[in-house]
């Protein structure tokens, strides 16, 4: 290298480089000072307000470093073409300002789903309009930080000329590339676009009561590729959010809470049946978990031996109603054994005259 090539590294020292340094060091002290006395005062008008104050809280790492990027670049672009290595410094603050824009872009939208959420817990009785709220905010959230990420990492790959000329040339030819990208990515694109279906219609939500594929369990998560169900015996089934807009499933929590349950019963022909709605009554009233709305015992069946009873039990919960099916079947049949033990089902056979008069044979 000759002396001419080192010129350029050698104007690091000269007075104008070092002007242009002090003036870089100061705009980064004085942009940190902005953003600390501005967070102060941000964080203290918007204490009382959840949605605001939130996002406020959310967006101060990102501020802290966006804010320092943005003075820098103003002063990088006021800085002379001749200053060494001015090209490679823009074009490196540039990436890191989008990637701070991106950050603070994603925890904005996480803060304002946070902020939602906060306004609407779901710790209470009658909690369906907090489930249906906490499900859409979750699912647009998640969906708008992913487009805000792949926005911004589109930006930054748009600053390199040579990405450039390659989206160019794959714009040129993107027929079969194209055909091939979308069967390749068609799982992300769907789940994304059963995401948005599913946070806007909402055949589910958070909490509620599924039976998918014979499994009985609770809506514990909803993320952007798949939903978490909860078994009611701890396990946890993981179905992707496709499968929701193409299936079948049983939503018991789909307008409200409140179930039927029902209890059936085999007993003798002979078994009367008010002492038996009698203490069906009593045996729910009895019960915290019956909601009080039915408690009705009715005959659904005749065999050729028995005849079948149903009781029809209602709770605000299919939890609940589940313990008080079992609670009721239970005393049903401790009252049958207790005091009609006699028209439990049984099994008769009747001699006829015939093979009563037969004569007894000895051997």
């Amino acid at each position: 290298m000759n002396f001419p090539e080192l010129m350029p590294l050698l104007n690091w020292a000269d007075e104008s480089s070092l002007r242009i340094l002090l003036v870089a060091f100061a705009a980064v002290v004085l942009a940190l000072l902005v953003h600390g006395v501005g967070a102060m005062v941000v964080l203290r008008v918007t204490r009382s307000m959840p949605v605001t104050g939130m996002v406020a809280r959310q967006c101060r790492g990102p501020a802290q470093l966006l804010l320092p990027l943005i003075a820098l670049q103003a002063v990088w672009q006021g800085a002379p073409d001749g200053f060494p290595l001015i090209g490679g410094i823009r074009h490196a603050n540039a990436l890191l300002l989008l990637l701070a824009l991106t950050w603070l872009g994603m925890r904005a939208a996480r803060g304002v789903a946070m902020g939602i959420i906060s306004l609407h817990p779901v710790d209470i009785e009658d909690n369906l309009q907090a489930r249906r709220i906490h499900t859409q905010t979750r699912m647009l959230a998640r969906t708008a930080m992913f487009v805000v990420l792949l926005a911004g990492l589109s930006l930054m790959l748009m600053t390199f000329p040579g990405a450039r000329q390659f989206g160019a040339s794959l714009l040129a030819s993107a027929g079969v590339v194209g055909l091939v990208a979308g069967i390749a990515a068609r799982p992300i694109f769907s789940n994304l676009i059963a995401g948005l279906q599913i946070a806007l219609a909402q055949p589910i939500r958070l909490d509620d009561v599924l039976v998918v594929q014979g499994e009985w369990g609770r809506v514990e998560e909803i993320t952007g590729t798949y939903v978490v169900l909860k078994i009611w015996d701890e396990r946890r089934l993981v179905i992707p959010l496709q499968w929701f807009i193409e299936n079948p499933f049983q939503n018991w929590t789909r307008k409200s809470a409140s179930i039927i349950g029902t209890v059936f019963l085999w007993v003798d022909y002979r078994m009367p049946l008010a002492p038996l709605r009698a203490e069906a009554q009593r045996v729910c009233e009895a019960s915290p978990e019956w909601d009080k709305r039915l408690c009705k015992l009715q005959v659904v069946e005749a065999g050729e031996r028995s005849m079948q009873l149903r009781v029809l039990v209602t709770s605000a919960n299919s939890g609940q109603n589940w313990d008080l099916r079992c609670k009721v079947r239970e005393a049903m049949v401790d009252f049958m054994q207790r005091e009609y033990p006699q028209h439990l089902p049984l099994m008769r056979a009747e001699l006829g005259p015939e093979t009563r008069s037969l004569p007894e044979t000895s051997v």
